[in-house]
């Protein structure tokens, strides 16, 4: 039985690790589809303590992993399927039929991307709606294109899409962003930037060639209709915490965020960290700083039960 086991290799999963292996627990971390969580799709990271001139997102999760395994964590590919929380021995069964027992499970699963749910958009996912500007942006080159969102996430996106081309529309359903003003000054103040206020998108167009090329689009607030050309969608409206497995399970909140008292969940042993947790503030440092508060409450229950 192995002390600790993570789910997840974020700033969360990777911080928790760090102090649980300097605590000599020998940490198991398992590694999702995506190791290094959102941040390996980020490129520069400007707001993460310590580096003054910022740092490429991928750059900083290969940094964290090193770090964390130079002290003894350990690493294994999968995916959890589902889970059996008991109180001394909690059961984590594997995509590839591995069960592993743990005294103790950090949940550090993160969130993922949402998408709209039209069925023209789901259709066309990897074929010219992506959710990943840093992954997919290079491949519109010159050409137009949208991003649909109003937060963070959809400044950037847009911000970093400029790098490509100067053809860029920000569909928003509202009148104003949810971003900070700094991000969203920095997209008010881009000439590449076409913002179409209370705005949505009502069909993905692909004219039978089975690839992008338009949206058919409302005005919220006159109904009028509209189409517009381009070639990419790239989908920033939010994130879903990645919690299925662990339904049943656990206490969650009505979106699926784990509810967690200091990382404490309402089951003994088991702690949550980051994004799958933090439906507020969604940063990489917050979810850091809950991966070290997890690891010291593992810790500190561990030396409760004599382990």
């Amino acid at each position: 039985m192995e002390k600790v086991i993570i789910l997840g290799t974020g700033p969360a999963g990777l911080t928790a690790a760090l102090y649980a292996a300097r605590a000599d627990l020998k940490p198991l971390v398992i590694e999702g589809i995506e190791p290094g969580g959102q941040l390996t799709t980020t490129t520069d990271v400007e707001n993460y303590p310590g580096f003054v001139d910022g740092i490429m997102g991928p750059e900083l999760m290969d940094v964290m992993r090193k770090q964390a395994e130079r002290f003894g964590t350990r690493y294994q590919t999968g995916m959890v399927e589902s889970v059996d929380f008991k109180p001394g021995a909690h059961k984590l069964n594997l995509d590839d039929g591995t069960t592993l027992e743990a005294a103790t499970v950090i949940i550090a699963t993160g969130a993922s991307a949402k998408y709209m749910g039209l069925e023209s958009e789901q259709k066309l996912i990897g074929r010219g709606v992506t959710s990943c500007a840093t992954c997919d942006g290079a491949f519109y080159r010159n050409m137009p294109i949208a991003v649909v969102g109003g937060g963070d996430s959809a400044m950037e996106e847009a911000l970093f899409l400029t790098r490509f081309t100067s053809d860029i529309t920000l569909i928003h359903r509202r009148d104003e962003f949810r971003a900070s003003k700094i991000m969203a000054d920095r997209v008010l103040q881009s000439d590449k930037i076409n913002i179409l206020w209370d705005t949505v998108v009502e069909d993905v167009l692909d004219v039978e060639k089975n690839e992008v090329t338009g949206l058919r689009l409302k005005n919220v607030k006159t109904g009028e209709q509209s189409e517009i050309e381009i070639k990419g969608l790239f989908m920033a409206i939010g994130h879903n915490p990645n919690t299925n497995p662990f339904k049943g399970q656990i206490d969650m909140d009505d979106k699926g965020y784990i509810i967690a008292d200091n990382t404490k969940t309402n089951v003994e042993g088991v702690f949550a960290a980051g994004d799958v947790q933090d439906a507020v503030y969604r940063q990489a440092v917050t979810a850091a700083g809950s991966g070290c508060m997890a690891a010291l409450e593992a810790e500190r229950y561990l030396e409760s039960k004599g382990q």
